[in-house]
């Protein structure tokens, strides 16, 4: 059975409108995929859901589609921010795809004093977000933001927004135990490779919105704490939540 390949598109879709695609898209549908006109694809966006379209026209110059119906409305996920201190390259391309992937609503990527990878490629990011929501068949695209130094971060803080942050020293030594009493908003803070250091450690435990969580015995790399740590929040406040 052939699959309908699936496209972000940051154009305006509606029924009937017709759309010239970029040049990489183009060659994707035409040269990798070998699709002709009359060909089915479906295309989406943030702002207006998920579209069945058709080429209308694929020659050297580049490739037409039109927008035939609606299929699917914008479904973002519960608002559950991923706020993480960037790591090199490939690892962070992978953090970038699964959190999307986890339901991210917004990265928001924190310098902390142990930082190594302070300068982000945010344009690197934002395709990771639109090649992992494309795969995954979400109807919606996490926002990338902006950088900022942890401090301020939580100076300008939303104080109704949970922040979950990975601590092996937490009180409660149960995540699930942990996170049962907070609700969406929240966000989930990853740290760098060394840690918090102290200084962070102790700002964040003395803001009343801050709550510690334990991932277990074992000492984790910061990409794969940031899968289990999005996965317990979705699991305990988020839609796996409430899709029981």
């Amino acid at each position: 059975m052939k699959t309908t390949p699936r496209l972000h598109l940051d154009a305006e879709l509606e029924h009937q409108r017709e759309i010239a695609l970029e040049r990489e898209q183009a060659h994707y549908l035409s040269g990798v995929l070998r699709l002709a006109a009359g060909d089915p694809v479906s295309v989406f966006n943030a702002r207006d859901g998920e579209w069945l379209a058709y080429l209308t026209e694929v020659t050297k110059k580049g490739v037409r589609i039109r927008c035939e119906r609606l299929v699917s409305a914008v479904t973002p996920p519960p608002d559950v921010d991923y706020c993480f201190a960037p790591l090199k390259h490939a690892r962070l391309d992978y953090v970038v795809q699964k959190a999307t992937e986890l339901g991210a609503r917004r990265l928001r990527p924190v310098i902390t004093q142990r930082t190594i990878a302070e300068r982000v490629n945010l344009e690197r990011m934002k395709a990771n977000v639109v090649e992992a929501a494309e795969q995954c068949n979400l109807v919606f695209v996490p926002d990338v933001m902006e950088p900022v130094k942890l401090p301020k971060l939580l100076l300008g803080w939303e104080p109704d927004r949970a922040l979950v942050y990975c601590d092996e020293t937490a009180s409660i030594a149960s995540p699930i135990d942990a996170l049962r009493n907070l609700q969406v908003p929240a966000a989930v803070l990853i740290g760098p490779e060394g840690g918090f250091t102290d200084e962070e450690k102790a700002l964040l435990k003395s803001l009343p919105f801050v709550t510690a969580i334990s991932l277990g015995p074992r000492i984790m790399r910061a990409d794969t704490a940031a899968v289990a740590a999005l996965t317990l929040v979705q699991a305990v406040l988020g839609d796996w939540h409430h899709a029981r």
